[in-house]
């Protein structure tokens, strides 16, 4: 693609040297720059690609989208006023917005993404229609397919219109439903996407270490909601404390559905149980009832099967068809994952202080009344340090143990962040709160205080296979780690 073809429709505010030259590429990091592309310069938290760009002409970049001018260089400068915005820009001129052709849904919200995102896959499925998936786990084509890793929730702008492209042009595939994180609709990685379609899950506290407040957490998180246009369709949940201000800010004339529990919806889920077996509820649409059946377990589970049905409905699939794609789910990888059966050892992503109280509520529901819960928990480091002490105070209301451990403690001292998880705590009782900040020595910890009839929560890293330490990262998987400790009694 030629220069001047690629930056037609950007708001840049000068040229450089300009020359109207091939582009070939687009890279945002020196060392995979490669000969024609078009190096941008982005400018970060940490890090400021201007000082990277000298590497990127030595391998080879044609061109370079900047925010200030690079001096000594004859390449041609597209000066704009940030690079981190106007990268999507260039990605979907790039790859001639694939999302175009694409029935692309976003589903944002602080839990139940990859689990929703997975059940509207199958949904379109069950319907005889192709569908991709783009998220946490990285990106795959159908739900039976191998997952190909995405380095981020929602990757990053060129790496997502490449990817939208290929589904498009390669697969053949003309459905994609995905993970929007809040990061990259705050970074406007997702710019340029035309999506058909936007889901809320919830919104509870998380990544205030990026946002500060909450009010900046839902303002990142409605951007999907506020660029819908017109016949497209938003689905909230009723129940969650932002529904309003959601429901408020989706543009006119675009279909607004809601599903909840609690409170008035167009779909809700009534006469809800929970056994070992999995949830069982009555699902109520347009006066009409249906019995659901699910081998997936927890309230949680309930309100991701509602955000999907509703999707379901939105894009005019038939609800039986629909019912019946999710009555056939046995769970995501990492999401309420049994990996042990005695004592029952469940492992899941909850790393927020709504995801924790979620997850051990739901495990209680099937722990026997002779036996106990035990939470082994941890938090991140460099990460919001707020919900720990939170997240230390729901887990000693909730279980009848605790263990507390690391979780990717990165830079951070891990016993700095146990004393910030332990402050949450009303009292620090040996028998029921024990500290182990080796995560591996913590699992193995659990043989000796678990019985047989007991439940076990593993919370914090899921599907996740390694743990990121201050110097290194390492492979660790707690499903691993439990099958180890628990071997002959694994599913």
């Amino acid at each position: 693609m030629k220069l001047d073809e690629l930056i037609e429709y950007l708001d840049y505010k000068d040229l450089i040297n300009f020359k109207n030259i091939d582009i070939t590429g687009i890279s945002y990091n020196s060392k995979t720059t490669k000969k024609g592309d078009i190096f941008i310069c982005l400018v970060g938290e940490h890090t400021d690609g201007h000082e990277y760009a000298q590497m990127a002409i030595d391998a080879g970049a044609a061109a370079l989208l900047v925010e200030r001018k690079i001096e000594n260089t004859k390449i041609p400068q597209v000066v704009v006023s940030s690079t981190r915005y106007k990268i999507a820009d260039i990605a979907d001129r790039f790859y001639s917005s694939p999302s175009k052709g694409i029935n692309l849904i976003g589903i944002t919200g602080t839990n139940g993404k990859t689990t929703v995102t997975h059940l509207i896959q199958k949904i379109f499925e069950e319907n005889g229609q192709k569908c991709a998936l783009i998220g946490t786990l990285g990106y795959k084509l159908s739900s039976n397919g191998e997952y190909r890793d995405a380095k981020h929730t929602t990757p990053q702008a060129p790496e997502l219109q490449a990817t939208l492209r290929m589904i498009k042009d390669v697969e053949k595939i003309d459905n994609v439903v995905m993970e929007v994180s809040s990061h990259a609709l705050d970074q406007n990685r997702v710019g340029g996407c035309r999506f058909n379609g936007a889901v809320l899950t919830n919104l509870t506290q998380d990544h205030l270490d990026y946002h500060i407040t909450m009010d900046n957490y839902f303002k990142a998180k409605a951007i999907l909601f506020e660029n819908l246009k017109e016949d497209c369709f938003a689905v909230i949940n009723a129940d969650d404390d932002y529904a309003e201000k959601f429901l408020s800010v989706v543009p006119e004339n675009v279909r607004k559905f809601t599903y909840g529990v609690k409170n008035n919806a167009d779909i809700m889920a009534k006469d809800i149980n929970f056994s070992l077996n999995g949830a069982e509820f009555t699902l109520v649409e347009n006066g009409n009832e249906h019995k659901v059946n699910l081998h997936m377990n927890g309230m949680f589970s309930v309100y991701n099967v509602l955000a999907a049905v509703t999707t379901s409905l939105a894009i005019g699939i038939n609800i039986q068809t629909a019912l019946k794609a999710l009555e056939n789910v046995h769970g995501v990888a990492g999401r309420f994952e049994v990996v042990v059966k005695k004592p029952l050892v469940i492992v899941d992503y909850a790393h927020t202080p709504d995801g924790l109280e979620n997850v051990l509520k739901s495990a209680r529901e099937i722990t026997p009344t002779d036996g106990k819960l035990i939470c082994l928990f941890g938090c991140g480091g460099d990460r919001d340090a707020t919900k720990r002490p939170k997240m230390g105070a729901i887990a000693e209301r909730l279980a009848d143990k605790i263990i507390i451990t690391s979780d990717n403690p990165r830079s951070e001292d891990p016993q700095v962040i146990i004393t910030d998880i332990i402050a949450g705590l009303k009292s620090i009782n040996t028998e029921n709160v024990i500290v182990e900040p080796d995560r591996g020595t913590a699992i193995a910890l659990i043989k000796t205080i678990a019985r047989n009839n007991d439940v076990v929560v593993i919370a914090g890293k899921g599907h996740e296979d390694y743990q990121i330490l201050k110097d290194r990262t390492i492979h660790f998987d707690d499903r691993e780690e439990a099958r180890k400790v628990f071997e002959g009694s694994v599913i």
